[in-house]
């Protein structure tokens, strides 16, 4: 494909699309709830997401999907749960296993709940699909007769495709044990179609017969295709591990035509997203940041920013300590300026309101008013900030604080000490003369960039050989610590009369 370098990558795949000729356009996506939905997965519903703005951009008639996996077995006990509790559970339904903290419906509501909710304020609107309400409604059963019709047809592409043969008792359907309750030990020894049945046996010595509408499910290479065919899906955003060839997107797509009789969905392949110092986020690891938790620390449009502004295909390395400072300031200067304006607009800036005080700095000035919000706006307006919107400030100040306790590296962290710190009796002569004469030397309204100059130019003054002396000085007298923010401008922030004092106080008690 040619790409056209004006365009948004959502506007090619948008073009590909067209250029099929199908329609309407249902585009889906989904996950297993089996532990935390993280910014991993978010990659792909906000994928699909942009896409479906895109089409109806068009005036293509298109709908978006969450399929939610709950149907599917827990494979094992994750790092994160009791083993004591849910070694019993595992291959069993995600939907009938109890819920971890006791508030939720079930075990997989546990970690759906807050995801979906998540998607809201991510003003992503999805038709939910719940995986045991299909199959307990009986929606699937077409399709899962089908499967165990075509079992022959779906071992010989699988066996094409992978190069792996399957057991001779393997079955697409997967019987729920009447007596156990696990799905991954029970074998198929028959179905009956007009009766929508299927007689099974299972490694607990259970054996009986279930009913296709709840009583199992199609395994997982063989579901994928049963849903495309049955909602029907024409597009669909999947991780690279499906892509790969004779991976689950080239099997399904052959299951859907040969044996569910349906044209498979248009593919949308994206990247991971890693998060540094862990690699790639897996639930059942426990290496994951969840969607919520993120959204505690980062506005939703600059969340959506963060996978909008980047080729799907392209890795996106995401490291939640200094790193989202920088994405924090890279948009919103791109919303002040409108430079970007496509990724913006797709990534929700018209519901964001630049502020005019980069994020870096905020993370100083509410350290600086020891959190307290309106002492924030103080601040800033002493400093020449002109705080147009102070909601807007609030409400960024509030990420700065969240950051600051979930996230910010230890020497970023810093308290402005309401009385002189014992570690500022410790300083030298030098550093008392220092202190001292910087006192005399600073007047009212003095910027950043002037303090900084001055405490060069009075460290010379003072015969001190290194600078860091005059810097480690100033921070153990206001923070009780050798290191802090950019001298200068902390000074700046502070009130001009509470500086001068300390720093008075801090050469006389040092010299006492």
């Amino acid at each position: 494909m040619v790409h056209v370098r004006d365009k948004h990558w959502a506007d090619e795949i948008a073009d590909e699309i067209l250029a099929t000729g199908r329609g309407p356009h249902e585009i889906s996506t989904g996950i297993s709830p089996s532990g935390e939905i993280h910014i991993g997965n978010l990659r792909e519903v906000i994928t699909a997401d942009v896409v479906h703005q895109v089409l109806k951009e068009r005036g293509i008639e298109v709908t978006l999907d969450y399929v939610a996996d709950n149907f599917d077995p827990l494979r094992k006990v994750y790092p994160f749960l009791d083993a004591a509790v849910y070694s019993s559970h595992i291959g069993k339904p995600l939907s009938e296993i109890p819920c971890p903290c006791g508030g939720h419906s079930s075990y997989a509501a546990h970690f759906l709940e807050p995801f979906l909710s998540s998607l809201e304020r991510l003003r992503i609107h999805v038709k939910v699909y719940y995986a045991d309400q299909m199959y307990k409604s009986g929606m699937l059963v077409p399709q899962i007769v089908q499967a165990l019709r075509g079992r022959d047809a779906i071992a010989r592409i699988l066996h094409e495709c992978t190069g792996r043969k399957v057991e001779p008792e393997w079955s697409p359907f997967n019987p729920i044990c009447g007596t156990c309750g696990r799905m991954t030990d029970t074998l198929v020894k028959g179905f009956s179609e007009k009766a929508a049945t299927v007689d099974y046996t299972c490694s607990c010595g259970g054996r009986g017969t279930v009913s296709m509408k709840g009583g199992g499910k199609l395994t997982w290479r063989v579901d994928w295709p049963a849903r495309w065919a049955r909602i029907p899906v024409t597009i669909e955003p999947f991780g690279k591990d499906h892509a790969t060839r004779g991976g689950s997107y080239d099997t399904g797509a052959l299951i859907c035509r040969e044996v569910f009789k349906a044209p498979p969905p248009f593919p949308v392949t994206y990247e991971w997203i890693s998060f540094k110092g862990m690699g790639d986020m897996k639930k059942s690891k426990g290496n994951v940041l969840s969607v919520h938790r993120m959204l505690e620390v980062l506005p939703p449009e600059v969340l959506r920013y963060l996978i909008v502004k980047t080729q799907p295909m392209r890795a996106i390395s995401f490291d939640p300590g200094l790193p989202l400072l920088s994405l924090m300031d890279e948009f919103d200067d791109a919303a002040s300026q409108s430079r970007d304006p496509r990724a913006l607009k797709l990534a929700g800036a018209d519901q964001f309101t630049p502020i005019g005080v980069p994020f870096r700095h905020l993370v100083n000035v509410v350290q600086m008013a020891d959190f307290d919000l309106e002492q924030v706006i103080v601040i800033l307006r002493r400093n020449k900030y002109p705080v147009p919107d102070p909601a807007a400030v609030k409400e960024r100040a509030g990420y700065a604080i969240r950051w600051l306790r979930e996230f910010a590296p230890d020497d970023l962290k810093f308290s402005v000490q309401r009385a002189l710190p014992p570690a500022a009796r410790a300083l030298d002569a030098a550093q008392r003369a220092f202190l001292s004469r910087l006192a005399g030397s600073l007047r009212p309204g003095m910027s950043g960039e002037e303090i900084h100059a001055l405490i060069y130019e009075i460290a010379k003054q003072v015969g001190m050989e290194k600078t860091t002396a005059a810097f480690e000085a100033i921070y153990q007298a206001f923070l009780g610590q050798p290191k802090g923010p950019r001298a200068g401008w902390f000074l700046a922030f502070l009130e001009h009369d509470f500086v001068v004092e300390r720093l008075r106080e801090a050469g006389k008690a040092a010299a006492a």
